[in-house]
């Protein structure tokens, strides 16, 4: 179908006809037209071109070499010209805009390098010069070179002056003695011989590029131009309504493509040949070097060129399609000109068959017209022998018409009778097919229910003698006559059609009957056998015992098969034709839908909305209603052109084998996304609609179509056709278990079913109100739902939870790939989609600085999602906990998949330790963070900063290696009933950098290099549930190692029996709160992580040291003396409680933040486990 737009002419509707493939085409051949218009070099109105300065530029008295300096600085070189003072000033603007505009814009911002030569001048003329230059440069000046005056005179004249002038300038100066100290500043290579440079510079040849490179851009910009003009004009034209129209627009449209293509080579021979003269100097002398500027040209031309062949092939495209739609138009209208040829001779012919009663008059004027003329010759005529014989031929005649219209009706009546019989065969063939598929199998199941549908099938078989034909050769005889080629062809088609429908009907009955008998199972006698079980017997002969007796079991079910003969292979076969019946009974529903979806679309399209254009209606239409035709329809436009023209051909494609129709719905999964555009409109177009529902427009058209309902009920179809997909192919996937296309309808599904999913979640997200940035930059919308929320929030070492802790609030929470949204839902009065609520924004936290806790408080519906070193904690409790499950699942799929962007920078640091030790230095506290997690606690902002660090250490604690999730992990030493908790460690961010003072030995170093084993662990790491685990972001993670973490080894937090919350017995698990409460004591202990000294006063200890502590000091530091090197020194009270155990016991302690391997060790832990990134599954 083509797409049509329409445009009023003197009352009539006009149409451009233009197909959906022409207008991509030419949509394609405009933007390349427009890029290469834009792209040019000449760009701005009003800028000068070399051809227009042509006599200014001769002059030399600036030129643009195209050396560069240090940086990439543009070289402009101010020759010896000794009339400078006397050059006006536009000249100098002129010359000097056009040179600073020629280099690349990348180029131009760097700043530009002046060099004045005015060696053979006086200071007088180089202070001019300096003067002008600072008034009249027009773009960014970095630095002015002065070659100054060689006579002894002037030379000392300009330094004086020149160091009291200096400020007068406005800009960088620097005054050179010679070329060689010009050469300090600017390579030799990027200047002229005429300053002691390599560089070959030609001013002629520069301007003869300059100008054929802006002429042909022009050429180009023409040409675009031209070309654009061009297309619109095909695009836009009228086809005509007679081939002579036709043909000479045809031939027009010909003439002018072909001078657009005169045009286009054109161009690119220009092109061609500017490019050979840029590379002439390469064809020469191969190891010739090109200037920038030089390189910029051959950029340029080659890009134009690019461009312009682009376009070509874009328009080539376009006119291809033009001029196919043009002879199809010619075709068209020479088939309309032999069709209204035909049905001139139709008309005739119809006259003449309405008018067959003549033949009758005829006849009866020639009777009695012989019975007139028997009268004459009665009467005694004088003319009697010539009327004699014309009585005789008239009566001839006349026998003559009656016989031969006698036998024409004859054989009339026999074609009729042969026709009215293989009508009355192929509909009975019909009507049984249709009898076979509405037969529902549930019902055949059961005895009864299968001799009822026998019995109706034997009644309709009865009738088939009434009915069907019976003699093939038979017929063939008896109607030989009348008999065609066409009729015989047709005969074959009913027979055979008979023929499988009387087989299909055999193998219905043969199933039927069978399931109608009544099955009688065979009793297997089996000797019973005595239950004779020793008290004794062990486990394992127990366990032989059940194994004998579930195979016996097994051994009888293969058995009765074999009983009953071939009947299992039968009621197979009988299945599957069963079900093949329903998949075709599914198949025809949803083709008849379908069909009946796209007439319902194009009679409200036809039937409405063109009716709102129509100008006999435009008095109806109320004000409000006037140009809101797209907010009444939506894209109801596009959803029939895509039903009408694509989807119904592609499923009546699949009309014999409805279960590959899943494919179908695959390959256009895409295109079925336009209904959500449908159905964001939806609560607008209600809106509309209830406003104007009651206008005489509205019903005028439901009483032109005869609807008995109205508009809303239509307006409706397409919401209720895209929910209709899923029902039908549950259906079709229910009778298709087993065949080809299973997979495929179980995936059709389940795009359908996200497609809703993706309706359902944009209607909710364009009711949020109070949000300020954009929605679509959060990324895609993952899940959306209501919950019950507590937030508590840290203040220093204390938690403040909320006034209304005990009342959660109740948000609506929008996870988005890259923010998860809080909103308050808010109820709406009114009607239909009026009605649906709207959602208030509250807050929103980046899912890259977030972590969460997948159990809370022992409730299996509630999680914790927490930010900040869980400064921040937000309780959330879903309504069912299939809904928590789903909610966890997909905020994990994102943290992992920052995880994973993260282990690609941290393998790339991990290879660069060497390169950290400046961030451990203590000289570099004021430019640079450290990463030892002991610092000075001379200030409260210090001290803050290490209670945070305690906070984050204590929450990456971790312990034990995962077992299954229900098997306590415990020791020899501690409570059976204790229930260890499952952790783990991310062990991929040990390769993070280290300290430049970890205690790492070179051998382990080493080892860790060479080991095979991911991250140089010794064991392969364990398959590690996930499941019950606390979360946090990559950006988290990496936040937590700058703020302390010497080795960044994370341990998340993986609570046993759903309990969110760590125990009190194991210091590792428990918040980052507990530790605030610990005392220290003075005492020997022994250290369990290494520390590296912050500042000059403070101590290094390392694992294994046993430190003294002696004294506790001013803000909470401790003086501690390191019994193995006899060192003293003062640290940090809150470092300390992460370093020692309280107790001179066995038990041992190890944090995160000062480990070199960051592993968990206590006396209650039976193993421990190393996970990798490569290890976490999503």
């Amino acid at each position: 179908m083509k797409e049509l737009t329409g445009r009023r002419e003197s009352g009539a509707e006009r149409f451009v006809c233009i197909s959906l493939e022409e207008m991509e085409s030419y949509f394609r051949c405009t933007q390349c037209c427009q890029q290469l218009h834009n792209d040019i070099l000449q760009t701005q109105d009003g800028t000068l071109c070399a051809a227009e300065i042509g006599s200014e530029l001769q002059k030399q008295f600036a030129i643009l070499p195209g050396g560069r300096g240090m940086n990439g600085n543009p070289i402009i070189v101010l020759p010896e010209f000794p009339d400078f003072s006397e050059l006006e000033e536009e000249e100098v603007q002129n010359v000097l805009g056009y040179l600073s505009r020629v280099p690349s814009v990348a180029a131009s911002g760097v700043g530009f390098i002046l060099v004045i030569d005015r060696r053979l001048d006086r200071w007088a003329a180089v202070r001019a010069t300096l003067l002008r230059i600072a008034g009249s440069f027009p773009g960014n000046l970095h630095l002015v070179l002065v070659l100054r005056p060689t006579t002894l005179f002037q030379r000392t004249l300009s330094d004086f002056l020149f160091k009291y002038n200096r400020d007068e300038f406005k800009m960088k100066v620097v005054m050179l003695s010679s070329v060689t100290e010009l050469h300090a500043y600017i390579d030799p290579g990027q200047l002229t011989t005429e300053l002691g440079g390599t560089q070959e510079y030609s001013h002629e040849s520069w301007i003869s590029h300059r100008t054929a490179i802006e002429a042909f851009a022009l050429m180009v910009k023409t040409t675009a131009q031209t070309l654009q003009a061009f297309g619109t004009e095909l695009a836009e034209t009228e086809l005509p309504n007679d081939t002579e129209a036709t043909t000479a627009l045809l031939h027009t449209h010909s003439q002018k493509k072909d001078e657009m293509k005169e045009d286009l080579q054109v161009a690119l021979s220009q092109g061609g040949r500017l490019l050979e003269c840029i590379n002439e100097p390469l064809q020469t002398d191969p190891e010739y070097n090109m200037t920038y500027d030089e390189l910029e040209n051959l950029a340029t031309v080659q890009r134009l060129l690019g461009q312009l062949d682009e376009t070509e092939t874009a328009f080539d495209d376009f006119w291809e399609r033009h001029r196919t739609k043009l002879e199809q138009c010619l075709q068209l209208r020479h088939f309309e000109k032999h069709f209204r040829e035909v049905r001139t001779q139709l008309d005739v012919t119809s006259e003449r068959l309405s008018g067959f009663s003549e033949v009758s008059d005829a006849l009866d004027h020639a009777l009695s017209l012989a019975g007139e003329g028997d009268r004459l010759i009665e009467n005694s005529h004088y003319a009697e022998d010539s009327i004699r014989p014309k009585c005789s031929e008239l009566r001839g005649v006349c026998e003559e018409i009656s016989s031969t219209l006698r036998s024409k009706k004859s054989l009339l009546l026999r074609a009729m009778e042969l026709h009215h019989a293989l009508e009355k065969a192929s509909r009975w063939c019909e009507e049984g097919i249709f009898l076979l598929a509405s037969q529902p199998v549930d019902r055949c199941q059961s005895q009864d229910g299968a001799e009822a549908a026998l019995q109706e099938l034997e009644r309709y078989l009865d009738t088939g003698s009434l009915h069907t034909l019976t003699d093939r050769s038979a017929i063939c005889c008896q109607y030989e006559a009348v008999i065609t080629s066409q009729l015989r062809d047709q005969v074959e088609k009913v027979f055979q059609k008979q023929s499988s429908v009387q087989e299909m009907f055999e193998k219905r009955r043969v199933s039927l009957k069978k399931l109608a008998a009544k099955q009688t199972r065979p009793v297997q006698p089996v000797a019973p056998r005595p239950e004779v079980k020793s008290p004794l017997s062990s486990p394992n002969q127990q366990r032989k015992e059940r194994r004998y007796s579930a195979d016996n079991a097994i051994c009888k079910r293969v058995e009765s098969p074999i009983h009953n003969g071939g009947t299992r292979h039968v009621s197979l076969s009988e299945e599957e034709e069963n079900l093949a019946v329903l998949r075709r009974h599914v198949m025809n529903e949803l083709l008849e839908t379908e069909r009946a979806y796209v007439e319902e679309l194009l009679c409200v399209l036809e039937g409405y909305a063109a009716e709102m254009e129509n100008p006999a209606m435009a008095h109806l239409i109320p004000s409000t209603l006037l140009g809101k035709r797209v907010v009444l329809f939506g894209n109801m436009s596009e959803i029939y052109q895509f039903h009408k023209r694509t989807f119904l051909k592609e499923l009546e494609a699949y009309t014999d084998c409805p279960e590959l129709v899943g494919r179908c719905f695959l390959e256009r999964m895409k295109d079925l996304q336009i209904y959500e555009a449908y159905c964001q409109n939806k609560p607008r177009s209600e809106s509309l609609w209830r406003q104007c529902s009651d206008c005489a427009f509205f019903q005028e058209c439901q009483k032109k179509l005869e609807h008995k309902l109205g508009l809303d009920s239509y307006l409706l179809k397409p919401v209720q056709r895209i929910t209709k997909y899923q029902l039908l192919l549950k259906e079709l996937l229910k009778y298709s278990k087993g065949c080809d296309g299973c997979d495929d309808l179980q995936k059709a599904l389940s795009s359908i079913l996200g497609i809703l999913k993706a309706v359902n979640d944009s209607m909710h997200l364009i009711a949020i109100t109070g949000y300020e940035g954009n929605l679509s930059d959060l990324g895609r919308l993952m899940m959306q739902g209501s919950f019950s929320v507590w937030t508590e929030h840290k203040k220093g070492h204390a938690k403040v939870k909320d006034l209304a802790r005990f009342k959660p609030m109740q948000r609506h929470l929008f996870l988005h790939q890259k923010a998860l949204l809080f909103c308050k839902r808010r109820e709406e009065n009114g009607e239909g989609y009026e009605k649906a609520p709207s959602y208030s924004f509250k807050h929103s936290l980046s899912m890259s600085a977030v972590g969460f806790t997948e159990n809370a408080k022992g409730d299996n519906k509630k999680f914790e999602i927490w930010c900040n070193s869980r400064d921040e904690v937000f309780i959330v409790q879903a309504p069912t906990p299939d809904i928590k499950t789903s909610w966890v699942n997909e905020i994990r799929k994102v943290l992992t998949q920052q995880l994973k962007a993260c282990r690609v920078n941290v393998s790339d640091a991990s290879q660069q330790k060497s390169s950290d030790s400046a961030f451990q230095s203590p000289a570099s506290n004021n430019s640079s963070i450290s990463l030892s997690p002991f610092r000075s606690s001379g200030s409260k902002s210090q001290k803050k900063t290490e209670e945070k660090k305690a906070e984050a250490n204590a929450m990456s604690d971790s312990s034990s290696s995962p077992k299954h999730k229900d098997d306590p992990v415990t020791s020899p030493t501690t409570d059976r009933s204790a229930v260890a908790k499952k952790r783990f460690t991310l062990q991929g961010f040990s390769t993070l950098k280290s300290p430049k003072g970890s205690a790492m030995s070179p051998e382990h170093g080493s080892k860790r290099h060479l080991d095979p084993t991911p991250f140089g662990f010794k064991e392969p790491a364990p398959h590690v549930s996930l499941s019950r685990v606390r979360w946090m972001s990559a950006s988290s993670l990496l936040q937590s190692k700058r703020r302390g973490w010497n080795k960044a080894s994370l341990s998340v937090d993986a609570s046993e029996e759903n309990d969110g919350y760590s125990s009190s017995e194991d210091p590792m698990n428990s918040d980052p709160e507990d530790n605030v409460g610990k005392k220290l004591a003075p005492g020997k202990y022994t250290v369990f992580a290494d520390c590296e000294k912050a500042g000059p006063q403070e101590l290094s200890v390392k694992s294994g040291d046993m430190v003294q502590l002696i004294r506790e000091g001013e803000e909470e530091q401790w003086f501690v003396k390191n019994l193995r090197s006899s060192k003293e020194g003062w640290v940090a009270a809150a470092n300390l409680l992460s370093l020692i155990s309280e107790s001179k016991s066995s038990q041992s302690l190890s944090s995160s933040d000062g480990s070199v391997s960051g592993n968990i060790s206590t006396s209650s832990s039976c193993s421990e486990t190393y996970t990798s990134f490569s290890d976490i599954k999503p």
